[in-house]
């Protein structure tokens, strides 16, 4: 009787269970790699960059197709633009692929809360994707140029991100999740990676963009875009991008350029960075140390330094503390004279030192951050010059 009784409850469990019911098909569905949203007049545009996985695929030979394709569609919302598409797609769109998310440069100036309520709230994007701004384009520009070497523009927008974050030091990965907290975040504001069309716009569009050795459009990274709340009120330089990276512990690796004793120029190689913020109060006003340690190699030498004497290597090590410290120290009195917004943390940090005292400042925060008072340290190592020890450019005849 017991047999019985458990035979019949693995046939109820069997009867309950769903498997694969909301499975879909990849002949049944468009994957979307890339998104762009604009703002026109009182309209959303939204553009989005489909996968040929046939023109992509290595194991069956390109018909000469591109390998992606865009839509488009206009909507009073991003939802309803999203769902006007269907009447031109073949098939549903699959959003659970998305790589990145590029946003007007005209919707950026308008304010990018509302487009950025549904991709941060439907099921069926996920938070894993970043989110740029286009520099004097629309996202649909952006999205429409061709690239060389990678063949899927979203592929090739979201490695160059990556890469000169890690390399260069100049943008900054930002995932919707993040986003979407810093802008619900009174204190710091939202600094996002800005793309921008070098070249013919319209001959990026073509496939002969991606068939000559030289492109006649191609994608770049020039800074990162300052907003004030959810509105873009500026640009950083390539300067003052990589002088936040440092302020905000993002540094991998980057190059600086100092001068030599006697003429010519020496390049380092940053290696480590690690940066430490304290706020500070002192008989209720706020202050903020800044204290950063850094690795380098020397990299190139184009001058005659003798880099096996330590005193060299101190010289070294102490024109890359100045250089930085200056340009870090310049990059903080521009967004404090021309944004006049956090986008360092400086509150956050204030916060963490003393809850009561930032408490009774919290309400006047931008207008303090205008006159507040920022001490910075600069600490550099130069561990390595390299397999060579001295420059070969300028070696003397007869050495």
């Amino acid at each position: 009787m017991s047999k019985f009784k458990a035979i019949c409850l693995l046939i109820i469990i069997t009867l309950l269970l769903g498997g694969c019911w909301s499975k879909r098909e990849l002949n049944e569905i468009a994957i979307v790699v890339g998104l762009g949203i604009d703002k026109l007049d009182n309209e959303y545009e939204i553009t989005v960059q489909v996968v040929d996985p046939s023109e992509i695929s290595s194991k069956q030979p390109s018909t000469g197709r591109s390998p992606v394709i865009t839509y488009h569609s206009k909507g009073a919302t991003v939802f309803e633009a999203i769902r006007k598409m269907t009447t031109e797609t073949a098939r549903k769109l699959y959003f659970a692929h998305l790589q990145v998310v590029v946003l007007g440069d005209q919707l950026a100036k308008e304010g990018m809360n509302e487009p950025l309520d549904l991709i941060s709230r439907d099921h069926e994007f996920r938070n894993d994707f970043d989110v740029i701004v286009a520099h004097d384009a629309t996202a649909d520009e952006v999205l429409n140029v061709l690239t060389p070497i990678e063949k899927v523009p979203a592929n090739k927008i979201l490695n160059s991100l990556k890469t000169s974050e890690k390399t260069w030091g100049t943008t900054q990965s930002i995932k919707i999740d993040e986003l979407i907290n810093t802008l619900n975040n009174k204190e710091t504001s939202v600094v996002m990676s800005t793309i921008e069309i070098q070249g013919e716009k319209s001959e990026g569009m073509e496939q002969t963009n991606v068939k000559r050795s030289k492109a006649s459009a191609i994608l770049k990274y020039v800074g990162l875009a300052v907003f004030k709340e959810d509105k873009f009120i500026g640009l950083l330089t390539e300067e003052e991008s990589r002088s936040l990276a440092f302020l905000k512990d993002k540094i991998e690796s980057t190059i600086e350029i100092i001068a030599c004793p006697k003429g010519g120029t020496l390049s380092t190689e940053i290696t480590h960075s690690k940066t430490k913020i304290k706020g500070e109060f002192k008989n209720g006003a706020p202050k903020i140390n800044v204290s950063i340690d850094v690795d380098q190699n020397v990299g190139e030498v184009e001058c005659n330094i003798d880099l096996t004497k330590e005193k060299s290597i101190q010289y070294v090590s102490k024109k890359t503390e100045e250089l930085i410290k200056k340009q870090i120290e310049k990059t903080i009195r521009s967004v404090q004279q021309n944004y006049r917004v956090d986008i360092f943390g400086f509150g956050e940090a204030l916060h963490r030192t003393n809850p009561k005292e930032w408490k009774k400042i919290k309400k006047d925060w931008l207008t303090i951050f205008q006159e507040l008072p920022v001490k910075v340290e600069v600490h550099v190592k130069t561990q390595g010059t390299g397999t060579l020890e001295n420059s070969l450019v300028k070696k003397p005849k007869g050495e």
